[in-house]
């Protein structure tokens, strides 16, 4: 499904989320921190849109992603970024390689959120860290039955005037509707071994940023 909306997946991403995808990806870059000499992996990174700003701020970073057809396409975009294809419930690296691992909008699109968690925390350093950006639950009740409305109505109906594959975005909207809320994910963190776990709303909740600590 991914290999086959990869050309335009960056642009669809901003169109559908009203314009939010970038400032969402600056604020977690900013909880990041990356600089030179802090090893960074970008989980399910996708095209490497969330890989650029830690790179171009000098973090040594590897890009990791299942679809080979996005992959593809984050190759020919950014010719400076390491990409690897890999498996979050099996990543291909050491234990304890990397300062901070993270993960934008790709971890509800694995087949099992507790391995990759897990993994994750494998794959980090002790006193490392995981940042999270995930599609979460606004917390005003009105706020969120309108957000929900444009999820499961509005956004099929845009997708299919603009996408050649529109059941992509039908699994998007499914996909969110379907996901835990910010301690239902906070907890599923705790239950894979992260500590400290806590979170940041953005956009009134549409996304939170969780963070966890490898002890």
């Amino acid at each position: 499904m991914f290999d086959g909306v990869a050309n335009r997946y960056d642009f669809l991403n901003d169109l559908l989320s009203l314009g939010r995808t970038k400032a969402w990806r600056r604020v977690v870059t900013s909880i990041i921190g990356p600089k030179p000499g802090i090893k960074i992996l970008d989980i399910a990174a996708g095209t490497g849109a969330s890989t650029r700003p830690l790179v171009d701020a000098g973090a040594d970073v590897i890009a990791v992603d299942f679809s080979i057809g996005m992959i593809n396409v984050g190759k020919k975009r950014n010719k400076d970024i390491k990409f690897v294809q890999g498996d979050a419930l099996n990543l291909p690296f050491e234990d304890n390689s990397f300062d901070v691992t993270t993960i934008s909008f790709g971890l509800r699109n694995t087949s099992n959120i507790n391995l990759a968690l897990k993994d994750a925390l494998r794959v980090t350093k002790v006193g490392g860290r995981i940042v999270i950006a995930e599609f979460s639950h606004p917390s005003n009740f009105l706020f969120r039955k309108i957000y929900l409305n444009y999820l499961m109505k509005a956004l099929p109906i845009i997708s299919r005037k603009i996408s050649k594959n529109p059941e992509a975005y039908v699994y998007l909207a499914e996909s969110i509707r379907a996901w835990p809320n910010q301690e239902g994910l906070a907890s599923k963190m705790r239950d894979a071994g992260w500590k400290s776990v806590a979170w940041q709303d953005l956009t009134f909740g549409i996304v939170a940023v969780h963070i966890g600590y490898k002890a």
